[in-house]
C-alpha cells in the first residue's frame, strides 16, 4: 500500500506532540523567528560552533529577562514625574488672619493669676534676686505674705511644681526621663557649661515613681514655660463666663480696639468681612475672607493698592508681664476654610513699621494611590476635631489630642475639645504635666505615629511670601497722624510709634505656577520598553515571543504524557507480579500496549522519524510474511478496540536485499501500518 494510503488511515490527534526532547528543540530551533537558534541546529557538526551558541543563545535570553525584570520593577515602583505650569488668571485672595500677642488684658485676670504671679516672683527673687516693682504687685500685702497665702492656699505650688536650678547630677536633657545613676545628655544635644542651662522642674506621675525633668538652656523659656503650664490650668478652670465683660472674650470683642482701619482693593471693611476666635497665647485673633463670613475677595490687578491693608493697635500697657513678651501682632497668610494655626504658621510684625508683604500662589496636585501617600481627608480614620477642610496639621494636632485623651484621661487646652473630654487641670488630674510633657517627647520623635498616619493633601494651595519694612510714620508726618487717629480712634499720642503697626499685604503678581505629578512610568512605556530590550538582543517580534510561549508549552506537555507513561508502566507492572506471582515473558508488550491504548484513547499520536524506523525495521528477515517493503516508514500508535495478540517472541531480520516480505522492500523498509509478521515457531 502506498504512502499516500497511509497518510489517509492515519488519524489525527487532537494534540500532537513529539516523541522526544531532541526531536522539539529540532524543530523550533529550525523554524522559530529568533535570530541565533537556527545555529544550535546549523552547527550540530562542528562541536566548537555548537557549544559556542548553546552558551550564547541561553546567556542572551537570561540577560533580556534580567532586564525585564529591571524594567518591571521600575513599573511597580510607581514613580511619578512633577510638570510645572505657569497661568495667568484672576486669583482668589487669601484669609488673613491678625492676632493681637496678648491673650487677656492683665487686668481683667489679675486675680485669677496672683498666687501664681506671687510664687513666680519668689522664684525669681531666688534664682536671680529680682522683684517686681510695686504696680505689679499691688494686689498682695507683702512678697512673704503673698507667697505663704498661695501656698496655702493651692497646696500644688509645692516642691514638686517648683521652678529650680538643677545640678549636674540630676540635670538631664529636655524631655529626658528621670533615671537613677544614670543621666546623660543626647549626642545631639551637647550640654552648655553655664547656669542657666540648668534651669527646670520635675514632673512626676500620681504615684511619684515616675519621674523627669523638664531642663531649658535659657532661664528666661524655663520661667515663661512653668508659667505657661500654670497658665494653662488656671485658663482650664475658667469658664468665658468669666470674662464676659471684657473683651477678651471674642463673643464681646470690638474690632476697633484692635484694628484702627481696614480696606481691601480700596474699599472699606465692613463687619460682614471678618471673623474672629480667641487662642489661649496670641489673644483675640480676626480672620478677614474667611469662608464663614461666605464672602470671597478676588483680585484682578496685582500690587498694594489691590490688595489688603490694615492699621494695628499694639499697645503693650496692659500685657501679661511674664507670659506675653513679644509686641507687635501675629499675622498668618492661609487659605480658605483652613485651619488656622498662628503658632506654626504666623509671622510677627515689629510696632512703628510698616511691613509690605508680597504673595505669590502656587498650587499642588499630588497623585494618590498607589503613586503617592497624599489623602483628601476622606479616608482617613482619624476624626477631624476642626470644623474645617482636610489638612496635615489639623490631622496631626486630631490625632495627639485623642491620644492624650485616651493616655491622660484629658484634653490639651491649646487643641479644640473631643466630645465627653474635658480640659486638663491639676484639680483633677493631678499628674497631667508628667503625661502631657512624656506624650509630646514620643509625639515630637513621632512614636505615636501620627505624622505618618496624617499625610499631605493631593489638592492643596500655598503662599510663598516676600516681606519688606519701613519706618512708619516718619518724623514729618507722625504729628498729624497721630492727631487724627486720637480724634477718631482715642490713640494716645504719647505713645509715639510703640503702640501702632501697619501691614499690606498684596499678591506681587497674577502669574501662578502649578505642580502636577503624573505617572513618570505608563503601561505604554512599558511595552515600549520591553520590545526595545526584545529587539536589541533578538531582533524579532511579539509572534517570537509567541513561539517561546509554545515551546514551553511542549515541554511541559510531554514532560507530563511521559511522566504518566512511566507510572502507569510501573503501576501495571506492579498488578501483574501481585496477580502472577512473577512476571510474565510478554508482560512488557502487554504493558506497552495497554499504555498505548490509554493515551490513544486521548486521541495522542507520536510521530517517529524515518531514519529510527529505518534501523529498527533492519532486524526484520527478508522472508517474513505478511510484510510490504516501502520507501519510507512511519509508525503510530492508535487506539484500537481489541487488545493486540501477545507474541511468545518476535526476531525479524533481513536475509538479502532481493528477499522480499510481504509489505516490506529490500531495504526493510516498511509501510507504518502494513507490517503484519505471522509469529513462527
Amino acid at each position: 500500500m502506498s504512502t499516500t494510503d497511509d497518510k489517509q488511515e492515519r488519524k489525527e490527534g487532537l494534540l500532537e506532540f513529539y516523541t522526544s526532547y531532541s526531536d522539539l528543540f529540532n524543530f523550533f530551533c529550525s523554524n522559530t523567528t529568533i535570530h541565533g537558534a537556527i545555529r544550535l541546529v546549523c552547527s550540530e557538526n562542528n562541536r566548537m560552533k555548537t557549544a559556542f551558541w548553546a552558551i550564547l543563545f541561553p546567556g542572551t535570553v537570561a540577560i533580556l529577562y534580567w532586564q525585564f525584570g529591571l524594567l518591571f520593577g521600575q513599573y511597580f515602583s510607581h514613580p511619578v514625574s512633577i510638570g510645572v505650569s505657569v497661568n495667568f488668571n484672576e486669583l482668589q485672595f487669601p484669609s488673613v488672619t491678625v492676632c493681637t500677642l496678648n491673650p487677656y488684658r492683665y487686668s481683667a485676670v489679675r486675680e485669677e493669676l496672683k498666687e501664681l504671679d506671687a510664687v513666680t516672683e519668689e522664684t525669681l527673687y531666688k534664682l536671680y534676686g529680682y522683684t517686681f516693682s510695686k504696680k505689679v504687685q499691688q494686689n498682695s500685702t507683702s512678697h512673704t505674705s503673698a507667697t505663704e497665702k498661695s501656698r496655702n492656699s493651692n497646696p500644688l505650688f509645692n516642691k514638686k511644681f517648683v521652678l529650680e536650678v538643677l545640678n549636674r547630677e540630676t540635670s538631664v536633657n529636655f524631655n529626658t526621663p528621670e533615671k537613677k545613676g544614670n543621666h546623660g545628655v543626647a549626642k545631639n544635644n551637647p550640654p552648655l557649661h553655664n547656669q542657666n542651662w540648668q534651669i527646670g522642674f520635675k514632673l512626676c506621675n500620681a504615684s511619684g515613681q515616675d519621674c523627669y525633668f523638664q531642663a531649658y538652656s535659657s532661664g528666661v523659656d524655663a520661667i515663661r514655660e512653668w508659667y505657661k503650664y500654670h497658665y494653662i490650668n488656671i485658663m482650664a478652670q475658667m469658664s468665658m463666663n468669666a470674662l464676659a465683660d471684657d473683651d477678651s472674650n471674642p463673643d464681646k470683642a470690638d474690632i476697633n480696639n484692635f484694628v484702627f482701619a481696614c480696606s481691601f482693593n480700596g474699599a472699606v471693611c465692613s463687619k460682614g468681612n471678618y471673623t474672629t476666635f480667641h487662642h489661649p497665647m496670641y489673644g483675640n485673633c480676626y480672620t478677614f475672607n474667611s469662608w464663614e463670613d461666605g464672602h470671597e475677595w478676588s483680585v484682578s490687578t496685582p500690587g498694594v493698592e489691590s490688595g489688603l491693608s490694615l492699621l494695628l493697635r499694639t499697645e503693650q500697657n496692659d500685657f501679661i508681664p511674664l507670659l506675653s513678651t513679644v509686641a507687635g501682632a501675629r499675622v498668618m497668610v492661609h487659605s480658605q476654610n483652613h485651619p488656622v494655626f498662628m503658632e506654626d504658621g504666623g509671622f510677627d510684625i515689629k510696632p512703628g513699621v510698616e511691613t509690605s508683604i508680597g504673595l505669590r500662589q502656587e498650587v499642588f496636585q499630588r497623585l494618590g494611590g498607589e503613586y503617592g501617600d497624599c489623602l483628601d481627608g476622606t479616608d482617613l480614620d482619624i476624626e477631624n476635631l476642626y470644623e474645617s477642610s482636610y489638612t496635615q496639621q489639623a490631622c496631626i494636632r486630631s490625632c495627639f489630642q485623642l491620644i492624650m485623651v485616651k493616655r491622660c484621661g484629658c484634653a490639651y487646652y491649646f487643641y479644640p475639645l473631643p466630645k465627653g473630654a474635658s480640659y486638663c487641670n491639676y484639680n483633677r488630674h493631678i499628674a497631667w504635666g508628667h503625661c502631657y510633657y512624656k506624650l509630646y517627647n514620643e509625639f515630637s520623635l513621632d512614636n505615636l505615629g501620627c505624622s505618618t498616619k496624617c499625610r499631605r493633601p493631593c489638592q492643596d494651595t500655598e503662599y510663598t511670601m516676600t516681606a519688606g519694612y519701613a519706618t512708619w510714620p516718619t518724623k514729618a508726618s507722625k504729628n498729624w497722624i497721630f492727631n487724627v487717629l486720637n480724634k477718631q480712634n482715642g490713640y494716645n499720642i504719647t505713645s509715639d510709634r510703640n503702640d501702632i503697626a501697619k501691614v499690606n499685604i498684596y499678591f506681587e503678581d497674577l502669574n501662578y505656577r502649578t505642580f502636577g505629578e503624573s505617572p513618570a512610568f505608563t503601561a505604554v512605556m512599558l511595552l515600549s520598553n520591553l520590545g526595545s530590550q526584545w529587539s536589541l538582543w533578538f531582533g524579532s517580534s511579539v509572534m517570537s515571543v509567541v513561539e517561546l510561549a509554545e515551546l514551553v508549552f511542549d515541554l511541559v506537555a510531554i514532560t507530563l504524557i511521559f511522566s504518566a507513561q512511566k507510572y502507569f508502566q510501573w503501576k501495571n507492572t506492579e498488578s501483574k507480579v501481585n496477580t502472577d506471582g512473577h512476571q510474565e515473558p510478554n508482560a512488557h508488550n502487554a504493558v506497552s500496549n495497554e499504555n498505548h491504548q490509554e493515551f490513544d484513547s486521548l486521541g495522542v499520536n507520536f510521530a517517529f522519524e524515518a531514519e529510527d524506523a529505518t534501523h529498527s525495521i533492519q532486524s526484520i528477515p527478508s522472508d517474513s510474511p505478511n510484510v510490504e517493503m516501502t520507501t519510507s516508514f512511519q509508525f503510530d500508535v492508535v487506539a484500537d478496540i481489541s487488545p493486540p495478540p501477545a507474541y511468545d517472541s518476535l526476531n525479524l531480520e533481513c536475509s538479502s536485499l532481493s528477499q522480499t516480505i510481504k509489505g516490506c522492500n529490500a531495504e526493510c523498509q516498511c509501510s507504518r501500518r502494513l507490517c503484519e509478521i505471522n509469529e513462527k515457531d
